[in-house]
């Protein structure tokens, strides 16, 4: 990370927030600011908002705040343009930035339209055909939170991430908000409609210019440049919206300095396998596994073939409380913290996902005198095994041809 705001400087500019929060002029402020301050860079904004953090400043407050850092410093921040090449991460999610933000202005105009004809057929499917899109963008956001923040998180970046991720949520739920209306079509939905697309629309454009002219700049200055073909192959895995980016530059070859004997066992009290095979049950089972340890961080998930949640390798390491939404950390730490306790066995939800039913169960691992190891969670889609009824005794026509029922 660049060096640490001096304790002078950091001081100026928290005192000059406090003031705007308070209501002072922003364009005195502004004119203070740049006689006394000069420029400020991403990272000292990213910095100073885990400062305020720290003394006590809520994440929610500071995502309300946002606006008001920006208007301070967007002439610092004018200037600063995040210069990477097509096959980097920081420019793709740009790029998707601007498809993003097209979309939801030609939805806004359409659902402008609609107001003063909301029967009309071609303009209702002209929305749909907008938010589809926008639909299939929750795969920017997958990787950002997924990949990116927590390698922020890794050199030292924390709070930006998650007030990002609580904006990510923000923008979902006014997506869901769009999509009832549309669903359902009451009386005055024209109107709520148009209102809720602006607001998206608004929305969208201000994360966006916070995360192109503060988040990816810093980004790009404390992640260094040897992780970011790591962090392109994470989101490969979890794919792209809007547009297919270029390849990357073939990575260097590197030495191997260790390796896994072929034959050597990882020995169990009732067996063995060598680290491939038990890699391959692990993988073959139909449930995603994740594994937390006693110390709250995530060591290990399995790579099932069809992954209920999108897992990236840049979560290992990671505290579990990073890898929620802010909403929902509070659950998490009860659960935690009754398996630590003793005073739960399991923790248990399901809920309806895109058409299916997902399982959710978590359970304490203990070692053999009883204490405590870590979490395991366990996910699995019962949308089929719910539908069973009667019994199935023999293999159907799928089983494997050659075979026999003996």
């Amino acid at each position: 990370m660049s060096e640490l705001i001096g304790d002078k400087r950091k001081q100026a500019l928290k005192e000059i927030i406090r003031r705007a929060h308070e209501g002072a002029d922003i364009e005195e402020l502004k004119k203070e600011f740049r006689e006394f301050l000069g420029d400020i860079t991403p990272v000292e904004i990213a910095q100073l908002e885990q400062e305020l953090v720290r003394e006590g400043v809520s994440r929610e407050e500071i995502a309300g705040l946002c606006d008001v850092h920006l208007a301070l410093f967007r002439e610092s921040l004018e200037e600063t343009e995040p210069l990477a090449p097509p096959w980097h991460p920081v420019h793709i999610l740009m790029e998707e930035h601007r498809r993003v933000l097209s979309f939801a202005e030609k939805l806004r105009e359409a659902a402008t339209r609609l107001k003063d004809a909301p029967d009309d057929a071609a303009t209702l499917k002209e929305i749909e055909h907008y938010l589809q899109h926008l639909r299939e963008a929750e795969s920017h956001y997958l990787r950002e939170e997924n990949v990116l923040f927590p390698s922020l998180e890794k050199h030292g970046i924390t709070e930006p991430p998650a007030v990002m991720w609580m904006e990510h949520d923000h923008i979902r739920s006014l997506k869901k908000r769009i999509e009832r209306l549309l669903e359902e079509k009451k009386e005055g939905f024209a109107r709520q409609l148009a209102e809720f697309a602006l607001a998206l629309s608004d929305v969208l454009m201000a994360h966006f210019y916070r995360e192109g002219r503060i988040l990816f700049p810093t980004a790009l200055e404390v992640i260094p440049e040897g992780e970011w073909q790591e962090i392109r192959a994470e989101f490969d895995e979890i794919g792209y919206c809007c547009f297919t980016p270029p390849p990357p530059p073939a990575p260097e070859a590197k030495r191997k300095t260790t390796a896994a004997k072929e034959g050597e066992l990882i020995r169990l009290e009732t067996g063995a396998f060598t680290p491939a095979e038990l890699e391959a049950v692990l993988n073959s089972l139909p449930v995603d596994i994740t594994f937390v340890d006693k110390d709250d961080t995530v060591r290990y998930f399995n790579q099932t073939k069809d992954r209920v949640f999108v897992r990236s390798k840049a979560i290992i390491g990671r505290k579990v409380q990073n890898c929620h939404p802010q909403k929902s950390v509070h659950i998490v730490n009860r659960i935690v913290e009754d398996f630590k306790a003793g005073r739960r066995d399991v923790a248990e939800f399901w809920i309806n996902m895109q058409g299916r039913l997902v399982y959710i169960r978590y359970f304490p691992v203990r070692g053999k005198d009883g204490e405590y190891l870590g979490t395991v969670e366990v996910t699995q889609d019962i949308t089929e095994i719910k539908k069973i009824e009667g019994e199935k005794r023999l293999l159907d026509d799928q089983a494997a041809k050659g075979g026999s029922d003996g």
